[in-house]
């Protein structure tokens, strides 16, 4: 929920111009004058426009959180589908995605992938939304929105920025299709460092620049190492630009000051980044051979930005570098057979004839490139006489395709790969296109030491090929490892690195054993063109915490000073979610692109498994959308007439949750589509009060929990009864009902599950879900399950099990004690306690489910009734009859004017923890309970029905 936090202060403006908006749907908060010609763009077709896009980006020594606002309204008095999308960088991970529908809160929950047979309980309706996509970075949802009325999107994400080529880039995409009433975008950056060169360039858009100048509105601001930059174009000023919506992205580029030496290291809250990039050193030279793909598909724009990139390659190859060029498609052609040369004018101008010749044909045989270009780096790095003793050798390797030639199995392609390279030399490998295998790629560079990068089909394709080359051109030191104090550390990401190379940057991130120890010892040792250099210094942790403190502050003073008009508590929840934790963040975010590393590089099944598992832990730890999870949002229901389904009407209907997810083969990527009206937000979200969560909680006797075993006691005649109920799946148990008195109803649904091995049982049911409705002052219910709690309250929210967090909403207040209990509370006088029974390994016969407990009764009125809650104001008499003949003496008790025969017996409850001795009442609870059981089965959840009167049994 701080994530949600986050996104809410970033934009405290915006929810006070839906209260305005609340009061009439047709008022523009903000109204401004729009000229004729820009009216006539918006309103020439019938559907809702963006009335807000606002994106909010903190950077913290390097590390950004980007929140993504985006309020649409339809004007119009038909109901029309709106569609918001934007960009996510390919590296960024999603970490939150929120959407207000109806003045209901819908918030996003990350889950383990899993196939979709496996989710559910058969009755739910759930959709993939994360198929195939050329443009695998856009994140889209469509949504039916009702006729003036608004929807409002919000979506986080961050990401880690790269130094490349000198400097770290951080790139905002601004394409929302549409012509936009108030766009803004808010760049904070802070570093621990002096920033130097930041720079804010020309609008990128794919193959070409769209204005050779700075953005227009453009205000950039630096005050004591704080910069900000905004950018608020005026709807005249979009439409100069773009008609279309299509802006492009807002590109910011900055370097920060570095001294020579070990690096820089942050310290915070026992976490760590080391960041190292050192400077001054002399390039090593590289044996580097080209492998370029000449296949037909390359013919046109694509082979001449290919040969229009190698010929200025070729300009900056170095003196001491050696050489060659292959080209493939059905046959191999290698430039010079069986070595590489040196760079010579002679050499050079050869070179550029042979590239000048290539002409595309014929098909793809990846696998007989590759052999080709290893077998020419091996047989030269196996002669001292002519290769280097510390040279880095490379093979740049391109293609816009997959294997037609040859051999076409991937799994063949890199095993045969990885015994070609043994471990001598690194690939790196660029995919051009839409129709390349970047999986395979992916892997091919990976287990080599390298790196891929895609190139989209619109981009300029000889650019990125000459800022690629760029980026791995100067290789400035091999074998690089950083070591830390033996023992001081609990835990840190990768720390071992085949090459560095000029204007790039390693980063470490590690958790430390010892928060009180004064200082780190920090050792790198790496080899430099002909020698071997070892850094190594103390560095002293509390002093580089305290350096930490401030510019953290400085970073929460940044983001307070941007969120205006939502109040101090909520201001200060933003602040803080932002800023505190960012080290952990990076810790977080490195681990878990290590572990999907990883996972890419296993060469076993059982490898595989592992790092899956690690990664996906972490991942949800994180609550990132990695390739090994997905995001769930609960889709809002629609009704046939088109208006938006109540509470109640959500909860009578089968579960429809919404899937977002990723592919193992693309990067990050989603593709949402909601069907679901939508009207204006009618509840502030900062009225949710929250506060710390008591851990000690009271569980009281009168219970149910397990199979369901039902316990009842009755203080006041020192009396415990208990009885079983043996429901069918799906049944919807009244446990408490007092909806015409004190406001209250509580209901129970069962699963079923497998009896365990040896049970006289075929199956057994347990609770999956609890619901707690409440009429008086208003109407809110709380519905809890294993993994989530829903709250419906002032607003509709959403919170996870597994976190530790309690919520004030008024009438209902919850507190959760992480994967533990849920405690309900209505008022001051009635509280429910509801267990949570988790499984981390279940067998078959083991399901997590739910124990309700009641703790305070006394508001619920004398007329209460409910499978429980029909005894909570009656007294019990137990009574011995006599036996007849050798048969022992009988039990009866005495309730309600009737007697119901019970034996002696124990039940364990509160998890295990304490044991009860009881009354036992057989036969589904037979004459104890008013009326049968049919009878305390309800419609659905939010069935709050009164008692039958006239069905007692007597």
């Amino acid at each position: 929920m701080l994530l949600l936090l986050l996104l809410l202060l970033s934009f405290g403006p915006s929810f006070q111009n839906q209260a305005q908006l609340e009061e009439d749907p047709d008022h523009e908060t903000a109204p401004r004058r729009i000229p004729r010609q820009v009216k006539t763009i918006l309103t020439k077709e019938n559907k809702p426009y963006i009335q807000e896009l606002s994106i909010k980006t903190t950077i913290i020594s390097r590390y950004a959180f980007t929140a993504v606002y985006c309020s649409m309204l339809n004007r119009h008095a038909a109901a029309a589908e709106g569609t918001f999308q934007f960009r996510i960088p390919t590296g960024a991970f999603i970490s939150n995605f929120t959407m207000i529908i109806g003045g209901r809160v819908y918030q996003s929950e990350v889950r383990p992938k899993e196939k979709m047979g496996k989710l559910g309980n058969g009755k739910s309706k759930s959709r993939k939304l994360s198929d195939q996509s050329s443009e695998p970075e856009v994140f889209r949802t469509v949504a039916n929105i009702p006729g003036r009325n608004q929807a409002v999107f919000l979506l986080m994400y961050e990401e880690l920025l790269q130094r490349r080529l000198g400097s770290y880039e951080h790139i905002t995409s601004l394409r929302p299709l549409q012509l936009v009433s108030r766009l803004s975008l808010d760049v904070t950056v802070v570093d621990h460092v002096p920033i130097v060169d930041l720079e804010v360039l020309p609008l990128q858009n794919g193959k070409r620049t769209a204005k050779p100048e700075v953005p227009i509105t453009t205000a950039v601001k630096n005050e004591k190492n704080v910069w900000r930059i905004t950018f608020s174009p005026s709807i005249i000023q979009q439409a100069q630009i773009s008609t279309s919506g299509i802006m492009g992205d807002f590109v910011i580029c900055y370097d920060v000051q570095r001294d020579a030496g070990i690096g820089d290291v942050q310290v915070l809250n026992g976490h760590f980044v080391h960041y190292f990039a050192p400077k001054d050193l002399p390039a090593v030279p590289k044996n580097v051979v080209f492998v370029i793909d000449t296949s037909a598909s390359m013919m046109g724009k694509k082979m001449r930005q290919t040969k229009d990139a190698l010929f200025t390659i070729l300009k900056d190859l170095r003196s001491a570098d050696h050489f060659n060029f292959i080209s493939f498609s059905n046959k191999i052609k290698v430039w010079q057979p069986n070595h590489l040369v040196p760079v010579t004018p002679l050499t050079i101008r050869d070179a550029k004839k042979f590239i000048y010749t290539l002409i595309p044909n014929g098909g793809t045989n990846i696998d007989g490139a590759i052999q080709a270009g290893s077998s020419l780096l091996r047989g030269y790095l196996s002669d001292p006489a002519t290769a280097g003793p510390n040279s880095v050798s490379l093979i740049i390797f391109l293609t816009d395709g997959r294997p037609t030639i040859g051999e076409t199995e991937s799994a063949f392609i890199l095993g045969s790969t990885r015994s070609a390279v043994g471990e001598k030399f690194c690939i790196f490998t660029i995919g051009i296109g839409n129709d390349v295998d970047y999986r395979l790629l992916e892997r091919m560079s990976l287990e080599n030491c390298g790196m891929m990068r895609r190139i989209s089909e619109e981009a300029d394709a000889s650019a990125m090929l000459k800022g690629f080359y760029n980026e791995i051109g100067t290789p400035l030191l091999s074998d690089i490892r950083i070591n830390y104090t033996e023992n001081s550390v609990s835990y840190v990401t990768q720390n071992l690195f085949t090459n560095y190379f000029n204007g790039s940057e390693i980063v470490v991130a590690g958790k430390l054993a010892d928060h009180s120890a004064e200082s780190l010892h920090v050792q790198v040792t790496a080899t430099n063109n002909d020698r071997v250099i070892t850094l190594e210094t103390d560095v002293p942790l509390r002093r580089l915490q305290i350096e930490t403190q401030k510019h953290v502050k400085a970073a929460t003073a940044a983001v307070e000073a941007g969120a205006r008009g939502l109040g101090s508590w909520v201001t200060q929840k933003l602040g803080t979610s932002v800023a505190e934790n960012f080290t952990e963040r990076v810790l977080g975010f490195l681990s878990v692109k290590d572990g999907l590393r990883s996972r890419l590089r296993s060469h076993t099944s059982r490898d595989r498994e592992k790092h899956t598992q690690e990664t996906t832990n972490l991942s949800l730890t994180y609550h990132f959308l990695t390739p090994l999870t997905k995001m769930v949002v609960e889709q809002p229901q629609v009704l046939a007439d088109g208006t938006m389904a109540t509470a109640a009407d959500e909860a009578a209907a089968p579960t429809n949750e919404l899937l977002a997810d990723t592919d193992d083969e693309q990067p990050q990527k989603l593709d949402q589509k909601l069907a679901g009206q939508i009207s204006s937000l009618s509840n502030k979200i900062e009225k949710v009060e929250r506060r710390p969560v008591k851990k000690s909680i009271t569980i009281s006797k009168t219970s149910a929990d397990g199979d369901p075993h039902f316990v009842v006691e009755f203080p006041l005649n020192n009396l415990t009864v208990c009885f079983n109920i043996n429901g069918e799946p799906g049944d919807v148990l009244r446990l408490v009902s007092d909806h015409k008195y004190s406001g209250v109803t509580v209901n129970g649904k069962l699963t079923g599950a497998p009896a365990p091995p040896g049970s006289h049982k075929q199956q057994r049911t347990y609770f999956s879900s609890i619901l707690v409705v409440v009429d008086h002052p208003r109407r809110a219910y709380i519905e809890v399950t294993p993994k989530k709690v829903i709250l419906d309250g002032r607003d509709r929210l959403v919170l996870p099990c597994h976190t530790t967090v309690a919520v004030d909403s008024g009438a209902l207040s919850v507190a959760i004690s992480a994967s533990s209990n849920v405690t309900v509370t209505v008022g001051g006088n009635i509280s429910f306690v509801i267990l949570l029974h988790q499984y981390k390994n279940p067998a078959l016969y083991q399901k997590d489910h739910l124990g309700f407990y009641i703790a305070n009764s006394t508001g619920l009125s004398h007329n209460c009734h409910g499978l429980l809650g029909q005894f909570l104001h009656e007294e019990v008499g137990v009574e011995q009859r006599p036996a007849h003949r050798d048969d022992p003496p009988s039990v009866f008790l005495e309730v309600k004017d009737r007697s119901v025969p019970v034996v002696p017996k124990s039940r364990r409850i509160n998890g295990g923890k304490q044991n009860v001795d009881c009354w036992f009442a057989r036969h589904n609870a037979e004459k104890l309970i008013d009326g049968r059981y049919e009878d305390y089965v309800a419609s659905h959840m939010f069935d709050t029905e009164a008692w039958p009167v006239g069905t007692r049994n007597t």
